[in-house]
C-alpha cells in the first residue's frame, strides 16, 4: 500500500511542478522590486554616470579593457569607447528597467534588462557595494522566470484578451484558453500573432545585435551567456512560431512545460541565493570579536560617510544596551533565517525582523538601493495570501483615484465589472503549499 501512495504523491509533485508556474505574485515582486531598484538608481546617479561608467571614470579605458581580457566578462560598454554608445546604453538600461517594471514585454525586457545591468557594473566593477551584487545575480534569475503572470501590462492584456474570447465564444469554450493565455507571459501579452507587432520588432532586432555580437567575439569570453542569448532567441522564435500555427497542440503544451521547469527551478535557486547569502553573512559575523562582544554596530553609527541623519546615529549610539541587542539580534536572525523556512509562523516573523532590519539600514546607514535591493530578494518567501491581499488594496486604491479623477472632471463614473479591474488571473493553485506561500 505505501509504494502505490508514494507514486500517486510524485506523479502529483511532478504535476504541480510541470503544469503551473509556482509563486507567480513572489517573482512579480521579485521582478518589479529589482527594476525599481535600478531604475531609481540610474535616476539619482544620472548627473554622474560618466565619472561612475562613462569616459571621465577613474577606472579609465584601458584599466576596464585589461580587466576584462582577464575576466572574460560581458559589458556592451566595452564595444566602443564613443560617448555617443555610452548614452545609448545608458538610456537603453533605464527603459529597460521601467519597462520591466511595469511588465510591458516582460520576456524581451529581462533580457535588455540583465544586458544593461551586466554592462553597467563589469564596465567599473569596484564602483558596487553587496546590492549591487545581488541585482547583478537577480538581473540574470529573471530571465528565466515568468514574472509578467501577474501585475503588468502583459497580464492586463491577456485578461482582457480572455474576457473578448469569452464574449466572442457566448462563454462556450472559451474557458479552455484562459489558462493557457493567462498562465503564459512569453506570448508578449497574450496577444494574437497577428496584432502583436512589437513582439517580433523585438525579436528581430534583439536577432541582429545578436548576430552581429557573435561574428565580432563581444558576448564575453565566457560559454554561458552566449548560449544562454541563443536559446532564449531561438526559443523566444520558436514559441511565436508555435503559437501562431498551433496554439492548441502538443509543442504548445511541450514548450509550456520547459517554461514552468525553468520558472519552478529559477524560483529555488533565487530562495537557495537568499539563504546563502543570509547564512554566510551570519556565520562570517561570527567569527569577529566585535559582533561577539556586541559592539559591531556602534563603529559605523560613528562613521561620517554612513551618517545620513547624525543626531539619530548619535541618539542610537549612546545607549550601549541598544546597541548590543541589535548586534546579536542581527547575527541570530541571519544566522536562524535557513532553518526557519519549514515553519510557516516562524519564518513569516523573521522575515518581517529582517525587512525591518534592511529598512533600519536604509535609513541609520544612507544604503537605501542596498536595503532596497535585499527588501526585493526577501520578497521571494512573502506569504501569497499577503501579496494576493496587497494586491486588492492596491487595486482598490487605484480604483478610488481613478473615480476621483472623473468626478472632478464633471463625469459620471460608470459602474465597472470587478473583473475588468483585474491585471491578472487568480493562480488559486500557486499558493499555500510551498515555501514561498
Amino acid at each position: 500500500m505505501g509504494t502505490p501512495s508514494r507514486a500517486r504523491g510524485l506523479a502529483r509533485g511532478i504535476q504541480r511542478i510541470t503544469a503551473s508556474s509556482l509563486g507567480p505574485y513572489q517573482s512579480a515582486v521579485i521582478r518589479i522590486g529589482f527594476s525599481a531598484t535600478y531604475l531609481l538608481f540610474l535616476l539619482r546617479e544620472l548627473p554622474h554616470r560618466h565619472e561612475m561608467y562613462g569616459p571621465d571614470a577613474p577606472w579609465r579605458w584601458d584599466m576596464a579593457e585589461q580587466l576584462i581580457s582577464n575576466n572574460q566578462a560581458f559589458t556592451t560598454l566595452m564595444w566602443t569607447d564613443s560617448t555617443v554608445w555610452f548614452e545609448i546604453v545608458y538610456a537603453l538600461a533605464l527603459i529597460a528597467a521601467a519597462l520591466l517594471l511595469v511588465g510591458w514585454h516582460t520576456r524581451a525586457m529581462s533580457v535588455l534588462f540583465m544586458a544593461g545591468v551586466l554592462s553597467l557594473q563589469n564596465r567599473s566593477i569596484f564602483m558596487g557595494d553587496g546590492g549591487d551584487n545581488v541585482l547583478h545575480l537577480m538581473a540574470i534569475y529573471l530571465v528565466l522566470t515568468r514574472c509578467g503572470q501577474v501585475w503588468s501590462l502583459d497580464a492586463r492584456r491577456a485578461a482582457r484578451r480572455a474576457r473578448a474570447a469569452l464574449t466572442a465564444d457566448g462563454g462556450s469554450d472559451a474557458g479552455s484558453d484562459v489558462g493557457s493565455d493567462m498562465g503564459s507571459d512569453m506570448d508578449e501579452g497574450g496577444r494574437s500573432p497577428r496584432a502583436n507587432v512589437a513582439g517580433p520588432l523585438l525579436w528581430v532586432a534583439y536577432g541582429a545585435v545578436l548576430v552581429w555580437a557573435t561574428g565580432t567575439d563581444n558576448l564575453g569570453g565566457t560559454v554561458w551567456l552566449p548560449v544562454l542569448f541563443w536559446i532564449l532567441w531561438t526559443g523566444h522564435g520558436v514559441w511565436w512560431a508555435v503559437n501562431r500555427y498551433a496554439p492548441h497542440s502538443e509543442p504548445r503544451t511541450l514548450l509550456d512545460v520547459i517554461a514552468n521547469l525553468a520558472h519552478n527551478a529559477t524560483l529555488v535557486v533565487i530562495m537557495a541565493e537568499v539563504c546563502l547569502i543570509y547564512s554566510t553573512a551570519g556565520w562570517y559575523k561570527i567569527q569577529g570579536s566585535r559582533w561577539q562582544d556586541g559592539t559591531a554596530l556602534y563603529f559605523p553609527l560613528q562613521l561620517h560617510y554612513f551618517t545620513p541623519w547624525p543626531a539619530l546615529s548619535d541618539l542610537l549610539a549612546s545607549s550601549g544596551v541598544m546597541v548590543m541587542v541589535l548586534t546579536y539580534a542581527t547575527v541570530i536572525v541571519q544566522v536562524a533565517f535557513p532553518f526557519t523556512l519549514f515553519n510557516r509562523r516562524v519564518k513569516n516573523v523573521l522575515l518581517v525582523v529582517m525587512i525591518g532590519e534592511h529598512a533600519g539600514i536604509a535609513l541609520l546607514l544612507g544604503l537605501p538601493f542596498f536595503s532596497m535591493a535585499m527588501i526585493a530578494a526577501d520578497a521571494v518567501f512573502l506569504p501569497t495570501v499577503f501579496l494576493v491581499w496587497l494586491g486588492g488594496r492596491a487595486a482598490l486604491g487605484r480604483e478610488l483615484l481613478s473615480r476621483g479623477r472623473e468626478r472632478g472632471r464633471g463625469k459620471v463614473p460608470r459602474p465597472r465589472d470587478g473583473a475588468e479591474d483585474r491585471d491578472a488571473p487568480e493562480h488559486s493553485g500557486s499558493g499555500g503549499h510551498t515555501l514561498v506561500g
